[in-house]
């Protein structure tokens, strides 16, 4: 079995996946983290590792970026390949001054402009919510690993927004009783998909540019300085599967 965009067999990719945005960042994972793992997927450099991690078997799959990549890629996991869960872990930027370059964010609920639900599904819906198994199970593993993370909020976005022409006035559309803390270009298509196909999905963020610090991160950092975060979401699934 396979789809245009995946030539990995019913089979190859475990029931669940992370899902960084970034194909060397999969990479990366996969030999840094995982041990007897395989390349189960190359179309389009869409790099897609199955191994194993502290005795659980997990697959390790690019994203892409922006809803419409992550949308196909999620779609077809839960869909054709039997997954159950993904978790997403990717860059953000802060939305409160008390957030550091490098912390952690787990996102309760996303919220975003697009109209990938009315597309997809004849669906007016623009706030989804993540799984609350999935996420206890990454608290938990927090917990035990000693590693701080910051539940909130997040935003969606269809562009990204350090290019964004007036920033003030997409923030002054968004609801303002939501207590947003970051904002990234994923997570909605995600959460929505799993929604719709009955599965579960979460979403870990790294804060890589903050305005209020006039900070950002280098494209090298970004590539190799999530391990916290990374870490995590892998203890988590051995904490709950």
């Amino acid at each position: 079995m396979s789809t245009p965009h995946n030539e990995a067999a019913l089979g190859d990719i475990a029931k669940t996946v992370i899902m960084p945005g970034d194909p060397l960042r999969a990479k990366y994972i996969a030999e840094k983290f995982l041990c007897d793992y395989k390349l189960v997927n190359s179309v389009r450099g869409m790099y897609s590792y199955t191994g194993m991690y502290k005795g659980k078997e997990v697959t390790i799959m690019a994203s892409g970026m922006g809803m419409p990549s992550m949308g196909i890629y999620s779609y077809e996991l839960y869909k054709f390949y039997e997954v159950e869960n993904i978790i997403r872990i990717g860059s953000c930027g802060a939305l409160i001054p008390e957030l550091n370059l490098f912390d952690v964010i787990l996102s309760q609920n996303v919220y975003s402009e697009s109209n990938y639900a009315l597309t997809l599904n004849n669906d007016d819906c623009h706030y989804v919510a993540s799984n609350s198994d999935l996420n206890n199970s990454i608290i938990n593993a927090a917990k035990n690993t000693n590693i701080n993370i910051i539940k909130g909020n997040t935003i969606c976005s269809d562009c990204f927004d350090l290019y964004m022409t007036d920033p003030k006035k997409f923030y002054n559309r968004v609801p303002i009783d939501n207590n947003f803390v970051g904002i990234e270009m994923e997570a909605f298509a995600l959460f929505y998909n799993a929604k719709i196909l009955n599965r579960k999905a979460s979403c870990l963020m790294t804060v890589v540019d903050t305005p209020f610090k006039k900070a950002h991160a280098s494209s090298d950092e970004r590539l190799l300085g999530l391990d916290k975060m990374i870490t995590l979401a892998l203890e988590s699934v051995v904490y709950r599967f």
